[in-house]
């Protein structure tokens, strides 16, 4: 077994996963390959014993938040099934275990995280590496995980990696062919951070959900939109459909609204324009008062 840590659990795996850091932590978390049968899909109940076959990967149980057992199909890619694992699967675990998962990356400014939240491919992944070019530490890209509490929601640290397509890799300072490819289905590239990954966790300060617009602008979301787009950016809820599953889920939703500014970040898709994005979201939050608010839905 490789011992790994991330999302502060101690991961015990027998695939390979060069984009964790390595550990001695005891096994929170064991991920194993194994043969996977129709009894065992006739189990799958939508929350703690969740049976799933993806095409292009093949079969995969996650039982309890505690167990990966994976069943690929014959030649699959091994950074495929990383991507797999790392993504959808690993979203899957994070909700067993309790944890709101978002479409998201984090930054952390003045010790809190601050989230960008989009749909795949509207920049999260980009502008959180450039808020890391401009000496701010990354706390999570794609796989954003909450813990949801009385207290104020701590965003738990992923691992250190951030996926880019190949000119916004370039536009960093990059040579893309020298960064690993996410794997083979893809042009996309991942930058493994030597430094500026933050391995804590801290509270989440506040949300930007990435939208278009013809210029740089920051506006509020009322109460029930900022409830609608943290449902809409929820990772797997195809997956996990047992009522007290998505009771859960619309409960974490509704606290987080009421704990955490969300704002809609409105920007033009241009690589060009992320500086002015950084320095737009710096001085957003020194100006703005961050008082809770309270939602009704």
């Amino acid at each position: 077994m490789h011992v790994y840590t991330a999302y502060n659990l101690g991961i015990h795996s027998e695939l390979p996963l060069p984009e964790l850091i390595p550990s001695d932590k005891p096994a929170d978390v064991v991920i194993r390959f194994g043969k996977l049968n129709d009894p065992q899909q006739k189990r799958s109940d939508g929350g703690n014993y969740l049976f799933a076959r993806i095409d292009e990967f093949g079969m995969v149980l996650v039982k309890d938040g505690k167990e990966i057992v994976l069943d690929p199909n014959p030649g699959v890619d091994e950074a495929l099934i990383r991507t797999f694992l790392l993504g959808v699967i690993i979203c899957v675990l994070l909700r067993q275990r309790g944890l709101l998962v978002l479409h998201a990356s984090s930054v952390v400014i003045n010790g809190s995280a601050v989230a960008f939240m989009a749909d795949s491919g509207f920049g999260k992944s980009t502008l959180a590496e450039c808020f890391h070019a401009y000496g701010y530490s990354i706390l999570t890209d794609d796989v954003l995980a909450i813990q949801v509490g009385k207290q104020q929601p701590l965003v738990i640290p992923g691992f250190p990696q951030i996926k880019l397509w190949p000119d916004a890799a370039a536009s960093f300072g990059h040579v893309p062919d020298s960064l690993p490819l996410l794997n083979s289905q893809t042009i996309k590239r991942v930058h493994r951070l030597q430094d500026g990954f933050f391995q804590k966790s801290v509270p989440l300060k506040k949300i930007y959900v990435l939208a278009g617009g013809t210029h740089p602008e920051i506006v509020p979301l009322e109460p029930k939109q900022s409830f609608g787009e943290l449902v809409r950016h929820s990772r797997e809820m195809q997956a996990l459909t047992a009522p007290e599953f998505l009771k859960a889920h619309f409960q974490q939703c509704m606290s987080v609204v009421q704990q955490v500014p969300i704002y809609s970040l409105q920007r033009q898709r241009s690589l060009a324009a992320l500086p002015e994005l950084v320095k737009l979201v710096e001085n957003d939050l020194t100006e703005r008062n961050l008082s809770p608010v309270t939602i009704k839905v």
